[in-house]
């Protein structure tokens, strides 16, 4: 029988020693952890201890995505990936091949790869995509023309680049550069339980989704971060797919569609991109912390950073950023007001 006392204390000393002697859930949060797990320590009250992982997850607990308590050890495997996204970033603009990655982890190729996706979601060569994108938008505002600028950022031709900019810029590197300009988005808004919610998007998918007070309230948003493109409102029966989406949109909300797979034109960071593309895998009417999707993108020191990126996304819904909430299960932010956020969630678990 476990000690609920010694438990908490070795809990409150992060004691390695008692780490594969019991686990410890959080009902708040819905995660279970080692005792050395590094998170922030829960309330005693919202604590249950445990004799194994199966116990937990019989309770309807999920493996806490930092301390990772079904694996053996502490973790050793967890830095070589975090050590091997750090050497991408900084390396962004040089080939880096899978085999020179994973011996740099001392791991074989498949290994690496395998444990690089579950760590960040993504693959090596995907990431370093990423970290090139970023750097090709630091460079289209500072270099010359464009083509130093894709050189620059270790594109090896500039065709590579245009192949890349709707799922990596939003638009072609010149029209980054001139601020969207030549951009046409047209827009239409519909009428939900939570507000008026207005959808924009460009020829390759959504660029803006988002709740509001008013059409004309959210038509002066859409401008603002779109001030150089070419703005109007969708005329009836000219795109068929707008149609389509609002009615994924209405279906969603009213609880008949749980995940939405919605085309996205959207400019992000390599860092944003992560988040994002980790926030669309969390399960309709689940939730995780702010650390959780720190840890889950391999990036656990960066829980802020994550909080910013929930708090830049363009698209409602779409990129379920009300599904993240504070490790002590209070809401947090949102930026389209908590009563909004809380009713999502609501509605989700009714569903």
């Amino acid at each position: 029988m476990l000690n609920p006392e010694q438990c908490w204390n070795a809990i409150q000393r992060r004691d390695r020693e008692q780490d594969g002697r019991f686990f410890f859930g959080v009902v708040t949060t819905g995660v279970y952890c080692r005792p050395s797990c590094p998170s922030r320590r829960p309330l005693r009250g919202n604590v249950r201890f445990y004799e194994n992982p199966a116990e937990a997850e019989r309770d309807g607990l999920r493996p806490c995505l930092r301390c990772h308590p079904r694996e053996n050890g502490d973790g050793a495997e967890a830095r070589p990936i975090h050590e091997a996204c750090r050497w991408i970033e900084e390396h962004a603009g040089e080939r880096l091949s899978l085999a020179d990655l994973a011996a740099r982890a001392g791991m074989s190729r498949f290994h690496f790869q395998r444990r690089f996706r579950a760590a960040t979601g993504v693959t090596p060569r995907e990431y370093g995509e990423a970290c090139r994108m970023r750097q090709l938008k630091r460079e289209l505002r500072q270099a010359g023309d464009v083509t130093e600028a894709v050189y620059a950022a270790g594109f090896g031709s500039s065709s590579r680049v245009y192949e890349r900019a709707s799922s990596g810029l939003g638009m072609t590197p010149m029209q980054y550069r001139r601020g969207g300009e030549g951009v046409a988005i047209r827009y239409a808004t519909t009428q939900t339980p939570l507000g008026p919610l207005m959808l924009g998007a460009t020829a390759r998918g959504l660029c803006f989704l988002q709740f509001g007070a008013s059409e004309e309230a959210l038509a002066k948003v859409l401008r603002a971060e779109y001030p150089w493109a070419e703005i109007a409102p969708m005329e009836e029966g000219r795109q068929p797919e707008f149609t389509e989406w609002m009615e994924a949109l209405d279906e969603h909300l009213a609880g008949r569609r749980g995940a939405l797979r919605l085309p996205l034109d959207i400019r992000a960071t390599a860092f944003q991109m992560r988040v994002w593309k980790y926030l669309q895998e969390i399960p309709y009417g689940a939730t995780r912390s702010y650390g959780e999707v720190a840890a889950g993108i391999g990036s656990p020191t960066s829980v802020r950073a994550v909080a910013r990126a929930c708090a830049a996304n363009p698209v409602a819904l779409a990129i379920p950023c009300h599904r993240v909430i504070r490790g002590n299960g209070e809401l947090g932010g949102y930026r389209w007001g908590l009563a909004r956020k809380q009713a999502l969630l609501d509605r989700e678990r009714i569903a």
